[in-house]
């Protein structure tokens, strides 16, 4: 348990950056699932909308230090190919 003044702060702190990385890892995951539901009901304007609108949220992940470049990176290559290749 924190007992000195700035370790209590510090851990209020990590409360709060906790809830706000956790809001925006879930914002992230929605946008990512409404490209996969996209994907799988093989409309590929929609999906093609939905991934453009879910790469500056992942990016934006990214610069909030909520998830690391590269697996954003893969991610939005792997959902892209994946878009690509719907007929």
């Amino acid at each position: 348990m924190a007992n000195s003044p700035q370790s209590k702060k510090r851990a209020r702190q990590n409360e709060a950056r906790f809830a706000v990385n956790k809001a925006r890892r879930s914002r992230i995951r929605t946008f990512i699932r409404k490209v996969e539901e996209a994907i799988a009901s093989g409309d590929k304007a929609a999906a093609a909308a939905a991934l453009q609108a879910a790469q500056p949220e992942m990016m934006r992940g990214v610069t909030k230090g909520v998830l690391h470049k590269n697996t954003v990176s893969r991610k939005i290559s792997r959902l892209a190919a994946r878009v690509k290749a719907l007929g």
